[in-house]
């Protein structure tokens, strides 16, 4: 008997709900679906989606070569410290067990005001010391007075200063030692294109002691540096005896005074 009357109440329940949509209509019913009710799942995959390939897992140093004194992993970044009882004698480097040639990179790096450190690409290795590099770098440092410019770590010194846009050439044929062609720390084939700002305004958007992104775009002869969103230097490396198309990627510690450098979310793209 309890059956049959809960079939006839279950009956009755349809035909109301029948009813209620041939009047209403379903959308008074049922609640349309709005995509804005569900949180895009994005962030997390939208570099990979572009591209973009992480290169540094967050927990440890596998892919990457270098000194273990001075590179470790905390809190899911890339760490280079110098203690006082780990002073250097030579800048070293983690590099990365790979090659780029034309490539974008993108990573975020925090350093101690008293740090100096930079992010060297189409480098290639100083047999003589280990875990040194030779080649293009992406100066950073704590005071700010270096980052974003392009220096040419242990071959032409700086190509262009932050705020500048420039146009390499060769030095003479007569000249074989490239120090010989480097005056205060320059390359005396750098010549000014023009400029992309002023060079403390520049400084002035990157923040010390705290997390910056930097943005790397390096395709043929043409190095880009972009911090927080903003060129800072860009290269036209028409040096065809001296410059690399392609070679080794890397971070640095410098020599100098205790220091920490950070640097996490590692992405490359090849180009």
């Amino acid at each position: 008997m309890m059956g049959k009357l809960f079939t006839k109440y279950l009956m009755l329940e349809g035909a109301l709900l029948l009813m209620l949509l041939g009047y209403y209509g379903i959308d008074s019913v049922f609640q349309p679906f709005e995509s804005s009710q569900v949180e895009p799942i994005e962030s997390a995959f939208e570099p990979m989606q572009n591209g973009f390939k992480s290169i540094f897992d967050g927990k440890t140093l596998k892919g990457w070569t270098g000194d273990p004194t001075y590179w470790t992993v905390s809190d899911g970044a890339i760490v280079g410290t110098i203690t006082p009882e780990t002073l250097l004698k030579a800048n070293t480097f983690l590099i990365w067990e790979g090659e780029v040639a034309d490539f974008e990179l993108k990573a975020e790096f925090r350093i101690s005001e008293s740090g100096n450190s930079g992010i060297n690409y189409r480098s290639d290795r100083v047999e003589e010391v280990p875990f040194a590099l030779r080649g293009y770098q992406a100066d950073i440092d704590g005071k700010v007075n270096y980052t974003g410019q392009n220096y040419e770590e242990r071959k032409r010194a700086t190509l262009a200063y932050r705020g500048q846009k420039t146009r390499i050439t060769s030095q003479p044929d007569d000249i074989t030692n490239l120090r010989d062609f480097v005056e205060r720390n320059a390359w005396k084939g750098l010549n000014l294109e023009s400029e992309l700002g002023d060079r403390a305004e520049l400084g002035a958007k990157i923040k010390k002691e705290d997390w910056n992104e930097i943005h790397l775009i390096v395709k043929g002869n043409v190095m880009q540096h972009f911090v927080n969103g903003i060129l800072m230097s860009e290269v036209h490396d028409e040096d065809a005896k001296n410059r690399m198309m392609s070679g080794l990627l890397g971070v640095q510690v410098h020599v100098g005074p205790p220091m920490k450098v950070e640097y996490r979310k590692l992405m490359l793209k090849k180009l």
